[in-house]
């Protein structure tokens, strides 16, 4: 099929190549514009743009695909399929209505479930044991479309937004390239979805990093996960931000208050929850220095057992 594909980050990148191997003609591709990166803020290709790239592919950048300039470029192209892998933007009815044969997404949830823009987070983030991905044919409303294809996919108990993401978007390759065959072929079958089912994922915001330490120990390590690697969990030490990568439940706190460091030592740094369980930090990284091992940090930082995480008093050196 002749198919302009549309995609912005690391994400969307297997799914370009996926249908790129199986043969599909890409007429083009849509991506956001270079973006300012890094200390020196020098101008960036998002990673599907440089995939196209590599591959000879056109690529366009359009600020906005909503402005009337873009659709007359689009029509040209004359697309029998548009394919939206993390695009970043909403397509309006005028290129929803364009290619003949529709637009396809690659959602990283099991539709009608998580629907929005961060379906992976939200999904660790309540503690899910399991997720999916699902193809469907895109409508205006928001990952509301017929499901086209779905495949369900167990969660690690230690794995983080990143590492889950890498696993889906193969997954979603794989999934669409088989979407694609079967569209092709029409042997396809859409189904409506149950929008009673339905559930929200916003986007994940830098406050969802947080650690709350009067949550249970199990949602204190989701949310650790749910935010690694962007855009990262963080607490209190003092009155400085400790940044933390890695956590997972250790064991019983007895009777001490949420936040409270019961030890450190080559598990972590093992902070009290608020369930009577502890949870050990792996890595933590104060404002301004690189990061530590948990225990190796509580060492340099001259941290004892029964200061706090999370109090606005100073702990330990401050």
């Amino acid at each position: 099929m002749r198919i302009v594909f549309m995609g912005t980050p690391d994400f969307a990148v297997p799914s370009l190549e996926a249908i790129l191997r199986a043969g599909h003609e890409i007429a083009a591709v849509v991506t956001q514009p270079d973006r300012p990166k890094g200390r020196g803020l020098a101008s960036c290709s998002p990673p599907v743009a440089a995939c196209a790239r590599r591959h000879g592919l056109q690529v366009l950048q359009p600020a906005k695909v909503r402005k009337p300039e873009f659709f007359p470029q689009l029509e040209a192209i004359a697309p029998e399929l548009i394919v939206v892998v993390a695009f970043g933007q909403i397509l309006p009815r005028a290129i929803l209505d364009l290619p003949r044969r529709g637009c396809v997404n690659v959602h990283a949830s099991l539709l009608p479930k998580y629907r929005g823009a961060a379906p992976i987070q939200r999904a660790i983030l309540l503690g899910d044991a399991v997720t999916g991905v699902t193809t469907m044919r895109m409508n205006e409303g928001m990952d509301e479309g017929d499901v086209l294809l779905a495949r369900e996919v167990p969660i690690n108990p230690d794995e983080t937004a990143g590492d889950l993401a890498r696993r889906l978007s193969e997954i979603g390759a794989a999934l669409l390239v088989e979407t694609l065959a079967a569209m092709a072929e029409n042997r396809i079958v859409a189904v409506p979805q149950d929008n009673a089912r339905a559930t929200r994922a916003p986007k994940i915001t830098t406050e969802d990093g947080r650690i709350a330490w009067e949550e249970p120990a199990r949602a204190v390590a989701n949310r650790v996960r749910a935010v690694t690697p962007s855009p990262g969990a963080f607490t209190v030490l003092g009155r400085r931000m400790l940044k933390i990568r890695g956590a997972r439940v250790v064991g019983s706190a007895g009777s001490a208050a949420p936040g409270t460091i019961l030890r450190a030592d080559d598990t972590g740094l093992v902070v009290a929850a608020g369930d009577g369980h502890a949870v050990a930090l792996r890595e933590v990284q104060r404002e301004g220095k690189k990061w530590l091992p948990g225990g190796e940090f509580a060492r340099g930082a001259r941290i004892a057992p029964g200061d706090r995480l999370g109090d606005t008093h100073p702990a330990g050196s401050g």
